[in-house]
């Protein structure tokens, strides 16, 4: 192997000496030394075994390779047959099918559903974020899967012949008739294209057939996954002459003897990013669906699920910021400028440094939330999911696309091009802080959990008081967040201070996870970087005698 700074006499000019070697055939669970920890601290050392499978899988070049031909073969829609009857259908690349089957066999959507021992929500996080970190957009699906189980469960005629099929390990891509069929991922059809984030505004009508069936007519203006085995929509029903309100119910694509349920697939989606999985516009047309909860109470009857899915965005998020800093410390390991390594500069060292502690702290984040959500959650635990989970949702997500453009950069123009996997991680980040709602709507979630739902406030206010006194620049920023929440019940436009609200929690959320289980000069240096009096908008801007290489070491 060429040294720093030597040259081979009469070589051609193309002999590539100054390059790192390809990242791949590794563990990405072992080298992240971070989530390593985090999973025993989070209670789930019994996983280890599974994830480093896990990783080795996703690290694997077969792995990688089907992730980029899963984004270069985008999916293909074909709403009819050759004979011009309705088929409804998309085509995947068979990449596609490789990486989603191997996450269902793993356990990335449902595992913790399926064996609710203690770590079993941890280990599951964990499961989902390093499938996500090199192929985020099967991770749709899988998540939607994992989230619907909160809603079916409570839904006993759609449960018992459902959920077998969601907790099994199998994957089956094609649509078959449900007596055939022993597995099923589950997809959510809620936003019309005149409602967004405001479901309540849908047009979309179910008429009451009988028992607990309804024919829906309507559309969707965004259906993920399309080709799922079954999907959870809201419809304004109507028993006879009365209106039951906004309602939830279960659309199979498949009913009883292999008859196809009406399930119009319009057009996909040309989306920025996101590219492996399909996004459709949907139409309904005497569809087939069944009663989820109560007539009338929707929104309640998918709460659950949404909490869980704000919970993956977040887990999502933070798998890509790993891709990102892994990458980005891969590649200035392995090339040098100014005869010396990029690692060992201290302008860069700094810079990867910075990135590292954003991931670890998005990654401590969504663990925590994944333990608040494990079966065996306490009161307390289930009232600070309440607020936790859309304080982070709103936060971290909203950091991925910054984080991914910088560790892009450190790449330089091999960062800018398709054949390195950084351009679709930037491309791909910001659907996190869009999905289950963007930045004003999980905002305004934060402020109304605060001013109605105490005991969410008080839970949290009890999960900052586990640090008091350990760092002084957190005291006085949770001091002065508090102060802030003070104000809302009297502010005649508590809107406006949305926003300004959410980050401060998140940021008081993310630095008392850092002080408790990430390395003294890992939390140190996070907080006086985000909270301290010389923060920095930008990333590398480290407080001065901040050992920079440590930190990078570790990641």
């Amino acid at each position: 192997m060429i040294g720093r700074g030597q040259r081979v006499i009469g070589a051609s000019t193309h002999y590539v000496e100054n390059q790192p070697p390809w990242r791949r055939d590794i563990d990405e669970f072992g080298l992240n030394t971070p989530l390593v920890g985090a999973v025993d601290a989070f209670g789930a050392p019994w996983a280890r075994g599974d994830l480093h499978e896990v990783g080795a899988l996703v690290g694997s070049d077969a792995f990688q390779r089907d992730a980029v031909l899963a984004n270069t073969h985008a999916p293909v829609a074909w709403p009819h047959d050759r004979w011009g009857f309705r088929l409804d259908e998309v085509e995947y690349d068979p990449s596609y099918h490789r990486i989603l089957g191997a996450a269902v066999a793993h356990g990335a959507h449902t595992s913790a559903w399926a064996d609710p021992r203690p770590g079993a929500g941890v280990a599951r996080a964990a499961t989902f974020m390093l499938f996500s970190q090199v192929e985020p957009g099967h991770a749709c699906p899988i998540s939607m899967t994992h989230a619907a189980v909160a809603s079916i469960q409570d839904a006993p005629r759609v449960a018992d012949e459902w959920m077998p099929r969601l907790l099994s390990r199998e994957y089956e891509p094609r649509l078959l008739p449900n007596e055939e069929k022993r597995s099923a991922l589950i997809g959510m059809a809620m936003t019309e294209k005149q409602g967004g984030s405001d479901v309540r505004a849908g047009t979309t009508v179910g008429v009451h057939m009988g028992g607990h069936t309804y024919q829906i007519t309507g559309h969707k203006w965004f259906c993920s996954a399309p080709m799922s085995d079954g999907f959870l929509v809201l419809a304004h029903t109507r028993r006879g002459a009365v209106d039951e309100g906004l309602t939830c119910l279960f659309v199979p694509r498949m009913l009883a003897r292999g008859m196809r349920n009406v399930f119009r697939i319009q057009k996909l989606k040309d989306k920025l990013g996101n590219r492996s999985n399909a996004s459709a516009e949907v139409e309904f047309d005497g569809t087939v669906g069944f009663l989820v909860g109560e007539p009338g109470r929707g929104v309640p009857a998918i709460i659950e699920m949404v909490q869980r899915t704000r919970l993956d965005c977040v887990l999502g998020s933070a798998a890509g910021m790993r891709q990102s800093v892994a990458e980005a410390v891969w590649h200035a390991r392995g090339r040098a400028a100014f005869e010396d390594l990029l690692v060992d500069q201290p302008a860069m060292t700094a810079v990867l440094a910075d990135l590292a502690l954003e991931s670890e702290a998005a990654m401590l984040t969504g663990l925590r939330l994944a333990q608040l959500f494990e079966a065996e959650a306490s009161d307390r635990d289930i009232a600070l999911r309440r607020l936790a989970t859309p304080v982070s949702k709103y936060w971290v997500t909203k950091r991925g696309p910054h984080h991914a453009y910088e560790a892009l950069e450190c790449l330089g123009g091999n960062g800018y091009t398709e054949t390195f996997p950084l351009a679709r991680r930037y491309r791909e980040q910001p659907v996190m802080a869009i999905w289950e709602g963007s930045g004003n709507v999980i905002a305004l979630d934060v402020i109304r959990a605060l001013t109605k739902d105490t005991a969410s406030a008080d839970a949290f206010a009890d999960e900052l008081a586990t640090t008091t006194g350990a760092s002084a620049v957190l005291d006085r920023h949770v001091e002065r967040t508090f102060a802030l929440l003070g104000t809302l019940s009297s502010d005649p436009e508590p809107q406006s201070q949305a926003r300004r609200v959410s980050e401060a929690l998140a940021l008081g959320f993310e630095a008392s996870l850092m002080l408790r289980f990430a390395p003294t000069i890992d939390a140190e240096a996070f907080i006086a970087a985000r909270l301290g009096e010389d923060r920095a908008a930008q990333y590398g801007v480290l407080p001065t005698g901040t050992d920079a290489a440590a930190i990078v070491a570790r990641h």
